[in-house]
């Protein structure tokens, strides 16, 4: 499982109630936390953070009551406080000299493979260019129907979105316990949890009081959801002022420990999905593939079904041999416009810009 310093991609959880304390940034925190991050960035580690905080700092600006809001309040105050939340981090990771950038999303951006596909290679594009990801549930639109409804699910998300290896939820407690040490005194804390029994399961309470919506079930959902994608998750005291210094150096906290690896799970995923269609390659298409490389339009020789863009195709050579599978970004429709060829002539026949691989390796189980 390793430790924090091992993480190749590292996504951290930010509850409302770490971040805003009275309606107001709690800035002194932010700051340790954006010493941790640029701390990760120098051992090599992409960073992604996934933050609450926005129908906080938007009630206060609004003067919005205390207590549950009606939908349009609560859309109206993450609106207000989307603003300022993008501002915090920007000015706190900026003297450090990171660039941030702003990511909304909901339900929807997940479960539709479309929408999954387009995020997924945006964060990936800001991550190689140095650029930190702060993620939110895009609350401004967002309904019941289409809602994570907390950040714990979300950040698990995100994490197996992006293949990371470990995901940190930074809690006003400081681990997984077998009741709430808050009126249990018997309750004590697991180190390491291997797997997510029904027993564990039980043992989860209900969500928190104040500014937080988490409560440790969904912290269980978030492990589930991330462990099964082969990422580790830790839950851990983020009250500290360097939180993830606290956990490198031994601070107390549970992590669950991932089920394989984040690629193999990944390609496990997509290699399992029904497909919607098969692509034909030539042979060189099929030696760039066993070297680890893309598919791109070029080496396509024949597309048969009817597939939209995310959806999985199978892969074959001439002979008829089935090579893998993989997810496309482009639709069959635009494929038979593009097959045979180079990505320079791809703009001129679609009238559009487009993605220059058909499939991208990392959506591709061989």
């Amino acid at each position: 499982m390793g430790t924090l310093t091992d993480a190749k991609r590292l996504v951290v959880k930010i509850g409302s109630a770490l971040l805003v304390d009275g309606g107001q940034v709690r800035a002194e925190w932010l700051h340790g936390l954006a010493q941790d991050v640029a701390a990760a960035k120098a051992r090599g580690s992409d960073v992604i953070l996934v933050s609450s905080g926005s129908i906080s700092l938007g009630r206060a600006v609004l003067g919005l009551p205390q207590g549950p809001l009606a939908l349009e309040q609560s859309q109206a105050a993450a609106a207000v406080g989307q603003i300022r939340l993008a501002r915090a981090y920007e000015q706190s990771l900026a003297l450090h000299g990171i660039t941030t950038a702003q990511v909304l999303v909901t339900l929807e951006d997940s479960t539709d493979r479309r929408r999954y596909l387009n995020s997924r290679a945006t964060m990936e594009q800001l991550l190689a260019l140095g650029v930190v990801p702060i993620v939110n549930e895009n609350d401004t639109v967002a309904t019941d129907e289409i809602r994570y409804g907390d950040n714990d699910r979300l950040a698990a998300q995100i994490a197996v979105t992006m293949g990371a290896d470990q995901l940190v939820l930074l809690s006003d407690i400081d681990g997984f316990y077998t009741a709430n040490p808050k009126t249990d005194p018997a309750a004590h804390r697991y180190d390491q949890i291997d797997t997510i029994t029904p027993e564990i399961e039980a043992m989860a309470g209900d969500a928190g009081s104040g500014l937080s919506k988490g409560g440790m079930k969904t912290k269980i959902m978030a492990a589930k959801t991330a462990t099964a994608a082969g990422c580790a998750m830790v839950i851990t005291d983020g009250t500290k002022a360097r939180p993830l210094l606290a956990l490198e150096t031994g601070a107390p906290a549970t992590w669950f420990t991932p089920q394989g690896d984040p690629i193999t799970a990944r390609k496990r995923w997509i290699g399992a999905m029904k497909p919607k269609g098969a692509i034909t390659i030539d042979a060189g298409a099929a030696t760039a593939l066993g070297q680890g490389k893309s598919l791109l339009p070029v080496g396509i020789t024949q597309a048969a079904g009817d597939f939209g863009r995310g959806d999985p195709v199978l892969i074959k050579a001439t002979n008829g041999t089935q090579l893998g599978q993989g997810l496309t970004r482009y639709t069959s429709k635009e494929l038979s416009l593009i097959a045979g060829q180079r990505s320079a002539q791809i703009e001129e026949t679609l009238g559009y810009p487009a993605r220059a691989a058909l499939i991208h390796r990392d959506d591709m189980a061989l």
